[in-house]
């Protein structure tokens, strides 16, 4: 009787979670909808300002399909009858399947079998984090830190999400492919690298590194070279489209480039630029530190702090030369993996449970958390109001 009970409450939670899942979509159409059709023209405040009127001029006027989302909004836009309300409902729908594919993943670090009302609810939530906000250390709640979530760049929301599935399907096929994938494994693969990189490539730029390091010291460890080979080679088209997304980016009529400024792009919109990484990103930084020591034979583990390391070090160090050079472009890959850094260290917090110490300790970080959290619900529901992206 009891179990009964308790198993009709998981289920009634869930049902609740999942309306609160729904309702964060339904937002986030009123905020895509009114930032499609905002008048970035006007002098002063613009309401609703966001990048993707841009993105969609780009395509409808200009026919500069920089991007596999141009192929889908030049599509949604004719069908609509030139409309833009078809985009905006594409990119909730994408935001409400972000929440779910981030369970997933969740799932996967926690090595959970069931879907809970508590899984789902941390991944809503892990989608609406954001950095610490100190006003004395960046007067921006947004452009002066670095943040896993965005909800003014259309390219960056649809990237993540077939991120998360990229990775996800990459630490499942890690534990098995030196016995080898099938076809289907290879295909589905190389197919996620291929549309994460044509929407964005700054997951590709901060991951391919780090999985060619780790088959490296496969290979060391005596996997066998061609189950190696054919578990790279999945990566190889992706560099197809990145050489495309190069010529269309960078191309000499273009003016632009890539150059090496330390703290560049960190510093531009920030007081105190040390201080903006750490509020960016405290709460990892604190449940890293306590689980370092004791997760360092974890492959996932290393793998999103080796991943992390690495778009963090992009980040700081690369510039875009020319008429982007404040856009602050590679900033999107660390973006992504300070929200894959966020989704492990709230696992790893939660599992801080064997002594008194570290109990104290994941009742101090689940603070530091819903701080986090607290300034990501601020920032939102402005946002829904029609408050810039560039808010203080």
């Amino acid at each position: 009787m009891w179990n009964e009970e308790h198993e009709n409450k998981n289920i009634t939670l869930r049902a609740l979670a999942d309306v609160l899942v729904v309702v964060y979509g339904i937002a986030c159409l009123w905020l895509y909808y009114h930032q499609s059709v905002a008048d970035l023209t006007v002098e002063g405040s613009i309401p609703y300002q966001s990048d993707l009127p841009l993105h969609i001029s780009m395509v409808v006027q200009d026919h500069w399909l920089y991007s596999f989302t141009a192929y889908v909004y030049q599509f949604l836009y004719t069908l609509c009858g030139g409309s833009t309300i078809g985009i905006a409902v594409f990119l909730a729908a994408v935001s409400v399947a972000t929440v779910y594919a981030t369970e997933a993943l969740v799932r996967l670090f926690a090595k959970e079998k069931e879907k809970t009302w508590r899984t789902i609810a941390l991944a809503l939530s892990l989608n609406l984090v954001m950095p610490i906000y100190l006003h004395f250390v960046g007067e921006f709640r947004y452009v002066s830190y670095q943040s896993p979530n965005v909800w003014h760049n259309s390219t960056y929301i649809c990237m993540k999400l077939v991120a998360i599935l990229t990775i996800s399907y990459y630490f499942k096929l890690e534990e098995h492919y030196a016995k080898g994938l099938s076809p289907k494994e290879w295909i589905t693969f190389m197919l996620l690298n291929v549309i994460c990189t044509g929407i964005k490539p700054s997951f590709l730029v901060a991951f391919s590194p780090i999985m060619g390091c780790f088959l490296l010291v496969d290979l060391i460890r005596k996997v066998p070279f061609n189950r190696i080979l054919t578990f790279g080679a999945t990566l190889l088209p992706s560099g197809l489209v990145i050489l495309w997304q190069n010529a269309v980016l960078f191309g000499e009529e273009t003016g632009n480039g890539i150059s090496f400024q330390p703290w560049y792009s960190f510093s531009l919109h920030t007081a105190i630029p040390k201080l903006a990484v750490l509020c960016s990103a405290l709460f990892c930084i604190l449940v890293v530190a306590v689980t370092a020591l004791r997760e360092w034979r974890d492959k996932r583990y290393l793998f999103i702090l080796c991943m992390t390391a690495l778009g963090f070090l992009e980040a700081l160090c690369l510039v875009e030369s020319g008429s982007r050079s404040v856009d602050g472009n590679f900033l999107w890959g660390y973006g992504f993996c300070l929200f894959l850094l966020f989704t492990l260290c709230s696992v790893k917090c939660l599992e801080l449970k064997e002594t008194k110490a570290l109990r104290v300790a994941r009742i101090a970080f689940s603070g530091i958390y819903a701080w986090h959290l607290t300034c990501g619900l601020i920032f939102f529901y402005r946002l829904l109001l029609g408050e810039s992206f560039f808010m203080r």
